[in-house]
């Protein structure tokens, strides 16, 4: 069996110089995780541009290392989003690395306020980061294939959903912050499924995809309970997989039925599932994603104007 959720992939951008936690750093070789630096070491410029040389993207550390790494990320990234000596790639591996390490702590301990406050202040950041950089998914790609797909999906589905709320919607801040945390968590109902039934290469059986589509529902009625969520997020979680012409899930509702945050993001949602890598194939192209989705629009899958809107901004940013 693999170890590898005992580790976390992080990007070499993201460990500062000098002031980086005292934890061990690791590189992967082969499948094998080989020491790079030990706990007592200081990480410095030379090995910044040692790893930058030999075009090394990512250090690896232990999951138990996390909380420490996490502190220093978020205390940070304000300071790091605004160095101009780093580039809109860089800063975007960065803000989507300590965002999809503060996603992973809120799908284990969503009733926590501390790990909400936390969600709400990455959510601001992407937002802020998404509505002026154009590099913000194609720096999220490179996260993608080194962590876990249901963490670093729910990162880029709150990117693109906040950017076109941003785009065309005269939101409070607030609401648009509902609308981050609605979107960071809406697979939040995961969760409840099996590692072997998401992680499966084959197609599923009738009984295997009845178990996948309850996520929705149980992701709402989970976070409900805790009576930390407002409506918008409840939404989002909720309704992500209802289509436009009724044929969805877990209510079948249709048209504006459903609420308008969940029309966004179950178009942002089905486009970065898309072009992600799954178990059971390749990622596709963004032309092929926008061709698929297009023929499901025309089957009634989706709000046909908020589509439109979505296709314009997602061609700008995957041409910037």
């Amino acid at each position: 069996m693999s170890n590898d959720h005992y580790w976390r992939a992080i990007s070499v951008e993201s460990v500062s110089p000098v002031c980086f936690p005292s934890v061990a750093l690791y590189l992967k070789s082969g499948g094998n995780y080989v020491l790079y630096k030990d706990p007592h070491r200081m990480f410095t410029d030379v090995d910044y541009r040692r790893l930058e040389r030999s075009s090394t993207e990512f250090l690896y550390v232990r999951s138990g290392d996390m909380e420490a790494i996490n502190e220093f990320m978020e205390s940070s990234l304000a300071e790091t989003l605004a160095r101009d000596d780093l580039s809109g790639i860089a800063k975007g591996r960065t803000l989507y690395q300590t965002s999809l390490n503060c996603v992973i702590d809120m799908f284990e301990s969503p009733e926590s306020a501390a790990n909400l406050q936390r969600c709400r202040k990455i959510v601001q950041h992407i937002l802020n980061h998404v509505a002026t950089d154009a590099p913000v998914l194609e720096s999220l790609k490179t996260v993608i294939d080194h962590n876990f797909y249901i963490f670093a999906h729910a990162v880029q589905v709150a990117a693109l959903s906040l950017l076109m709320h941003e785009r065309l919607f005269e939101l409070a801040p607030d609401e648009m912050n509902d609308v981050g945390v609605g979107s960071l968590m809406h697979d939040y109902g995961m969760t409840y499924i099996t590692n072997e039934l998401l992680d499966k290469n084959d197609a599923l059986s009738e009984i295997e995809y009845h178990k996948v589509k309850q996520h929705t529902q149980k992701g709402y009625e989970h976070l409900k309970r805790s009576g930390n969520y407002s409506d918008i997020v409840l939404n989002i979680v909720r309704y992500h997989h209802e289509r436009y012409d009724g044929n969805g899930y877990p209510t079948g509702i249709k048209g504006d039925e459903i609420p308008r945050s969940g029309q966004v993001t179950a178009i942002c949602n089905v486009y970065s599932a898309l072009i992600m890598n799954r178990p059971h194939r390749k990622a596709h192209s963004h032309a092929d994603a926008i061709k698929i989705m297009h023929e499901e629009s025309q089957k009634g899958a989706f709000n046909p104007e908020l589509f439109n809107y979505f296709v314009q901004i997602a061609n700008e940013r995957n041409h910037a």
